[in-house]
């Protein structure tokens, strides 16, 4: 097989996605993807469920997670891909990280409350059920009461920057959660550079910085960024000796931008992430 589909980021119901994650890793063989990640923000309660769901399949699965960082006053998400999901730091530090997400969900409802929308954050829960409550449990929520005709309209009027359901929040370090993932054994990439608009001066400081604190990889193609941005993103990369992943940020059919697979041919001039999987490269060829 000479170029396998590889997909290293995606969501599940455990996080902010519409599948579970039995129904993601059936939605990634349909899209005929060999190797998958899924990588839920700040949890990864739903690697196990995956990773037998993808035996069943025939998909070789990676562990992932996806985790939010406050660097340079801005929220930036790092993956961690290929790590043991039971090493204690890490296990430890997204357990606080969705603490401050419970936090944030209940500002962002009082915040809402203020605008008009009552009982945001119930509302919110009961689309999350066991889960962590993120902004689309809050777009769910604003859609079935009519506030707004769709997901995409509800982020658009309420949950990003200036907007009434906006809540900032100050999310980890880029050290402390390149570092928990390092001593899980794991790899830590940037994810879709592409949506923090940095320009030529930030980009260079937040790769030199991320890995130095030992970060490996950098999304130079994703779903959730413009597609032409990858060479630059590959030069980048491989100015600051990092490798080249790719992901479509699949959440659900209706909110993405991409099908599960489809940005998945990383440019030659960019050594791939999974070059350092042994083990994964013997099983796809």
């Amino acid at each position: 097989m000479k170029n396998p589909i590889i997909d290293l980021h995606c969501h599940s119901t455990i996080s902010d996605g519409l599948l579970t994650p039995t129904e993601l890793v059936n939605y990634a063989k349909e899209c005929h993807v060999k190797v998958m990640a899924l990588t839920d923000h700040d949890d990864i309660a739903g690697l196990d469920e995956a990773r037998l769901a993808a035996k069943d399949s025939g998909i070789v699965f990676i562990n992932g997670v996806e985790i939010s960082v406050t660097w340079n006053k801005r929220t930036l998400h790092i993956v961690g891909l290929n790590f043991d999901k039971e090493n204690d730091n890490l296990v430890n530090g997204l357990k606080e990280i969705r603490v401050g997400r419970d936090l944030r969900a209940k500002k962002m409802a009082h915040s809402l409350g203020m605008a008009g929308i009552m009982n945001a954050y119930e509302g919110a829960r009961s689309y999350a059920k066991n889960s962590t409550i993120g902004r689309i449990h809050f777009a769910q929520f604003i859609v079935e009461k009519g506030y707004a005709k769709d997901i995409k309209s509800v982020f658009k009027k309420y949950l990003t920057p200036g907007k009434p359901g906006f809540f900032d929040h100050q999310w980890v370090t880029l050290e402390e959660a390149v570092t928990w993932i390092t001593m899980a054994g794991g790899d830590a990439v940037i994810a879709h550079p592409g949506r923090y608009d940095m320009g030529n001066k930030l980009y260079p400081k937040l790769f030199s910085e991320f890995r130095d604190f030992g970060g490996s990889g950098v999304e130079v193609i994703s779903g959730s960024q413009d597609p032409s941005q990858t060479n630059y993103f590959c030069k980048l990369a491989n100015d600051y000796n990092l490798l080249g992943s790719c992901g479509s940020d699949f959440h659900g059919h209706g909110i993405s931008h991409r099908a599960m697979g489809s940005v998945n041919i990383i440019p030659e001039l960019c050594q791939p992430i999974w070059s350092k999987w042994h083990h994964l490269i013997e099983s796809i060829h």
